[in-house]
């Protein structure tokens, strides 16, 4: 870290900064009200930042070379490139070692990404003992897929790691794209207590897509697995992390609606100083903008980075519409221009965070499937903060001058347009 990240670092939590007091009277407003709306929470947690495509994949792959029991991998769609094959063979050597191996993966997400796994490649991994399931096939008409998608990232071993974030796999989070530059995005390793949540996640779609349960026995580690440490794997740059709070917002259409909607809602509402936003499809649903607007109300500080480049061409302009109107009540909105931010985050006060893989979109918080951690944990929070200061050097802040400038006559008017269309966004 050089000596300009830690001067505004600092000058960060001076201008998000609370007493000791005012921060825990936050988090436990958050954790009660996370708590009713059916987030669980557990104490015994590490988090793990993973920030870079990089970062994800070399520490995942080491994660799953060291396997000894089961993994179980479920994710909106696999890439058929460099990065899915290096994945499928590690995977194929695991099993071939008895590791029981599962994999779940969005048919739509499959079909909708320009290198989808074909019927052959699932030929292929059934051949080699990878038990896969496709959730939700599409099947003619092709309407069944227009409302519950399947868009978790999420990768369970031997009880003892969770890997979870807004990556799927494919080679461009490495890499990028041409037409975007670098693809940015947030994953996360996790251990502790919350690994059996998000292996129950995992169960229960398991269970939705074959109908079949599966057996305890198959997961249950031995006594000499559980004591055997994980090598080489990143090191979390927070001193005591060990104990972080964590909860675990797992929406299912019909069994938890409005899990991840409401708990930004009221995170956001019980924001005293500072909130920090990044999302890639920031269209922004009426209840979760009403909240943005009273926290504006009261004085919060609301920083949001938005991304000038997108895989959707629709979403800049319909972000861009609500970025206006945020702006004008006092929020700064910054682009970033250095590639595509496909990172779904959000910081609080300088005490707790959300990372997962929820946009702020009605397909996200009404329709898809999806997992959001939410870390009640200050230096997890101040290390995406200081990512976030860091990316404001590759951003441009936006204000009235410049507004006209960026978006012309046509764009602003199919922002106001397709945003009567939200709830279909």
């Amino acid at each position: 870290m050089n000596r300009w990240r830690v001067i505004f670092f600092y000058i960060l939590l001076i201008v998000c900064g609370m007493s000791v007091a005012q921060t825990e009277r936050s988090d436990s407003l958050t954790v009660d009200d996370l708590k009713e709306n059916g987030v669980v929470f557990t104490s015994r947690n590490n988090v793990t930042l993973l920030p870079s495509g990089a970062d994800k994949f070399e520490d995942l792959f080491k994660a799953i070379g060291q396997a000894r029991h089961y993994i179980y991998l479920e994710y909106f769609n696999f890439r058929n490139d460099s990065i899915g094959k290096e994945l499928f063979t590690l995977l194929d050597r695991k099993s071939h070692e008895g590791v029981k191996v599962r994999v779940i993966y969005d048919d739509f997400g499959n079909v909708s990404n320009d290198r989808p796994l074909r019927k052959r490649h699932l030929r292929q991994l059934k051949s080699r003992h990878i038990d896969v399931v496709v959730f939700d096939p599409i099947v003619f008409p092709w309407i069944n897929h227009a409302f519950h998608r399947d868009h978790r990232k999420i990768v369970v071993i031997d009880d003892r790691i969770v890997y979870t974030g807004g990556m799927n796999v494919a080679d461009y989070y490495i890499h990028g794209r041409p037409e975007f530059g670098q693809w940015r995005d947030m994953h996360m390793r996790l251990e502790g207590d919350c690994v059996r949540l998000y292996r129950q996640i995992f169960c229960d779609m398991w269970k939705r897509c074959t109908g079949q349960e599966i057996d305890s026995l198959e997961y249950a580690c031995d006594s000499v697995a559980a004591r055997t440490d994980f090598l080489g794997l990143k090191k979390t740059s927070c001193v005591d992390s060990s104990d972080i709070l964590l909860g675990v917002a797992n929406r299912e259409p019909k069994r938890s609606p409005a899990i991840i909607r409401r708990s930004y809602i009221d995170a956001i509402d019980n924001a005293q100083h500072c909130i920090q936003i990044v999302n890639p499809y920031f269209t922004l649903v009426p209840s979760v903008k009403k909240a943005l607007y009273r926290a504006l109300k009261r004085g919060v500080k609301l920083e949001v980075m938005l991304s000038t480049k997108c895989d959707v061409p629709v979403m800049p302009d319909v972000s861009a519409y609500h970025a206006k109107r945020l702006m004008k009540r006092g929020a700064d909105i910054y682009y970033y221009e250095d590639g595509f931010h496909h990172s779904k985050i959000m910081m609080v006060d300088s005490s707790f965070c959300t990372v997962g893989s929820a946009n702020l979109n009605s397909r996200s918080l009404k329709y898809d499937y999806e997992v959001n951690a939410f870390i009640i944990d200050s230096c997890t929070t101040n290390q995406l903060q200081l990512l976030f200061e860091t990316d404001k050097y590759s951003s441009t802040l936006l204000t009235k001058e410049n507004w006209k400038k960026r978006r012309s006559f046509g764009r602003r008017f199919m922002g106001w347009f397709y945003h009567l269309l939200i709830p279909l966004i």
